[in-house]
């Protein structure tokens, strides 16, 4: 039995290591987990009470048009329900886009040098050519993504702000960006930590100038779903149509949902995951300058920090119970924000391995 040679190339990917697992590995009774940028308030109780609800109808198939989440989003966001699609999770959406979009083995798809991991991923799978630019400050470099566009690119995947680097790009520098990348080439705006920036909602508002335009959120991070795997994108409607083509149908779960309508509504659970989250990055920050450590500015909910040997502190931090995460750039480990007393236990674990 032959299998594609892309296939055979692949790398799967590769999640934070499970709480379950390390416990078994080790035998350990508490494991701090700060790998996976999951929200450390976990699911707020209106969403909570909501879940259980729909639970008891899951002997149902969910609505394979997500009407009442597209209503949501789009009463939230102000545009229209025929340019949302939803996705299973944010990574669904984009792997969506990528088969629209990329044809044959010519077609090009331009990303950043430390970028988030799916990119390269939805890429190799279709067999496609990965133009990797490299990163400026740890960023995306604009410039150098503009002159990397030949006749053959079809794609662009910029996320802000950046997995796993935390850096952020100006309002002011993407829309300069999109305005000299040709209409035939659709740019994913990768928002999946949108929620925790401190100004105001500008890049949905580029949509009806920027027709190549693909906006990609997520519940995941800041509205504390990961677990119920709930994305979408906002597009023009026709791009929109198009991605509905061929998306799976029921690819959202109908608990999930329920579930993402609800935490929409509670927007006063976003606001503490933010408020804690603030905290949450100026107390590691505090801890990594006492401890004489370099770090990367975040503007999400994680933070990377440049450390001696990255495998092998890695490994000792899961033989003390704490999961960060190993990340690309050499010797960094990426950290999420927990709960205040997580963080502090730590920076305990870290200043004492150091």
């Amino acid at each position: 039995m032959s299998v594609c040679e892309v296939v055979k190339g692949l790398k799967p990917y590769q999640g934070g290591k499970p709480i379950s697992e390390l416990q078994r590995e080790y035998g350990l009774k508490r494991v701090v987990k700060l790998a996976s940028n999951e929200n450390p308030l976990g699911v707020g109780q209106k969403t909570l009470e909501a879940m259980q609800k729909a639970v008891s109808e899951v002997d149902r198939y969910p609505d394979g048009n997500g009407f009442e989440l597209k209503r949501a989003i789009s009463n939230y966001l102000d545009v229209s329900a025929d340019m949302i699609t939803l996705g299973n999770g944010s990574n669904d959406i984009l792997e969506l886009i990528a088969k629209a979009y990329v044809c044959s083995s010519t077609d090009e798809v331009i990303f950043s040098e430390y970028a988030f991991v799916v990119y390269p991923l939805a890429t190799q799978a279709l067999g496609a050519t990965a133009v990797v630019t490299k990163s400026k400050d740890f960023g995306h470099d604009l410039e150098a993504m503009l002159l990397a566009i030949t006749d053959k690119t079809k794609l662009i995947f910029i996320a802000n702000p950046n997995n796993p680097t935390g850096t952020l790009l100006s309002d002011e520098a993407v829309h300069a960006f999109l305005s000299r990348v040709p209409n035939s080439i659709a740019v994913v705006l990768d928002q999946a930590y949108f929620e925790y920036l401190d100004h105001a909602d500008r890049a949905i508002g580029w949509l009806a100038e920027f027709e190549n335009l693909i906006i990609t959120r997520t519940f995941s991070k800041a509205y504390g779903l990961a677990g119920l795997r709930v994305g979408y994108c906002v597009s023009s409607e026709k791009i929109a149509d198009y991605l509905n083509r061929i998306r799976q149908p029921f690819n959202v779960n109908h608990v999930a949902q329920v579930a993402a309508v609800a935490a929409l509504g509670d927007q006063s659970h976003l606001v503490r995951s933010v408020i804690a989250n603030n905290n949450g990055l100026k107390q590691l920050e505090q801890g990594f300058d006492k401890l004489g450590l370099s770090y990367i500015p975040s503007s999400a909910n994680f933070i990377s920090v440049k450390v001696d040997d990255s495998v092998k502190l890695y490994q000792q931090l899961l033989e003390l119970g704490f999961i960060v995460r190993p990340v690309e750039m050499k010797n960094y480990l990426r950290v999420s924000i927990g709960t205040s007393r997580e963080i502090s236990d730590f920076l305990d674990a870290l200043k004492s391995l150091l």
